[in-house]
């Protein structure tokens, strides 16, 4: 029976010193959000020239930006990722999501801030011609600088001049690299195989 007793109160000494310590740990170092994005993802998965895979590991690690002398902003593809005044420096650009917003996107605010915004996807924004997307009340327009007609951009207009349109600037400023640019279009879709 006092072996009992002496164990019993052995294990209650035992768990009030880890519990103790876990709550000490906790008080002192918060829990990491823990959010991460995926390494690829499959856009386009609709296209009728085929999938596109594309590596955001690749873009958000290795020296992806225009320059090529650092990882790619968030910013520079998540364009509403930024407090309004931001974006209005970069025309035809407009859209802050939140409308509200006071912070930019980065990957380290993404992952550890659990107060940071949930990530817009292209597709909230930017969907099908025939869908309405998911946060405006419709397609976002934009009328370029060099004329005067109006450009719907759905998802399909969106993902090419992002991403196109940053491969053309690139091939057109460096000569360390070489993206496939807006008129390859076969490198980026690749159709499933029959």
């Amino acid at each position: 029976m006092r072996r009992i007793i002496i164990g019993s109160c052995l294990l209650a000494l035992l768990i009030s010193v880890l519990a103790t310590s876990v709550t000490n740990s906790n008080a002192q170092d918060p829990p990491a959000h823990g959010r991460k994005p995926q390494d690829v993802y499959t856009l386009g998965t609709e296209a009728k020239l085929g999938v596109v895979t594309f590596s955001h590991i690749n873009h958000i690690t290795k020296n992806r930006n225009l320059a090529g002398t650092a990882p790619m902003a968030c910013i520079e593809c998540h364009h509403t990722a930024q407090p309004a005044s931001e974006v209005l420096k970069h025309p035809p650009l407009k859209t802050a999501w939140p409308a509200d917003r006071t912070s930019t996107l980065t990957a380290d605010l993404f992952e550890k801030d659990p107060k940071a915004p949930e990530m817009v996807v292209c597709r909230d924004c930017h969907s099908r011609t025939d869908t309405k997307p998911k946060l405006l009340p419709e397609l976002p327009q934009i009328k370029l600088e060099e004329g005067t007609a109006l450009i719907t951009l759905n998802n399909q207009q969106a993902y090419h001049r992002n991403c196109g349109g940053c491969h053309d600037e690139i091939v057109k400023t460096r000569t360390d690299a070489s993206p496939p640019t807006s008129k390859k279009c076969m490198v980026c879709h690749k159709k499933a195989a029959a």
